[in-house]
């Protein structure tokens, strides 16, 4: 919510003596205290974009549930098929899990999520360090012992061509997951 204050003309200074301007805390709280509650998550900062949102988060479990979701009702909405939406929801969980990996829990990322009119799912994943690339392991995709290293794999399956690009807040690793509108 904005909230609008009309041009800036000084006080008198015997008017400012007498009576001083609020603060602006006072301000805000009485412009919002008209506005309905909003539901906040700490860490997590929502913005929509054409057909699809922006998210600027901390990673943490709660905050990739919510981008999964969103992620879920946006594209659902954008009349995405199934399949894509759970291959995007899939991309996005391996994309923030990689940056909680290297950096640490409650690592700031921003992602992206929409619908392109070129029938594909963009996801990208904004990280705060510009040097540190993804690898891909060694591990097969069909290995039973592995634990960890088939993210990328994944990724390369579900969102062939992803790159990794410099951007102003770090990196951006850039994925279009192949996805046709669920009414034809």
């Amino acid at each position: 919510m904005w909230l609008k204050l009309g041009q800036f003309q000084p006080p008198a200074k015997e008017a400012n003596a007498m009576h001083p301007t609020p603060p602006l805390t006072t301000l805000l709280d009485a412009a919002t205290a008209a506005a309905p509650p909003a539901r906040t998550i700490p860490g997590f900062y929502l913005r929509s974009r054409p057909h699809g949102f922006t998210a600027h988060i901390c990673a943490s479990p709660q905050n990739l549930c919510q981008v999964r979701q969103l992620t879920s009702t946006e594209l659902l909405a954008q009349g995405v098929e199934v399949g894509a939406v759970d291959s995007a929801q899939l991309v996005l969980s391996e994309l923030v899990g990689n940056s909680v990996r290297a950096y640490g829990d409650y690592v700031p990322l921003v992602v992206e999520v929409y619908a392109t009119s070129h029938g594909v799912v963009a996801v990208n994943v904004h990280d705060p360090e510009p040097c540190t690339l993804p690898r891909r392991r060694a591990t097969p995709l069909d290995s039973a012992e592995a634990e960890t290293g088939r993210g990328l794999g994944l990724v390369d399956l579900l969102a062939p061509g992803w790159h990794v690009r410099r951007s102003a807040i770090g990196k951006q690793v850039r994925c279009r997951v192949p996805a046709e509108p669920s009414w034809n």
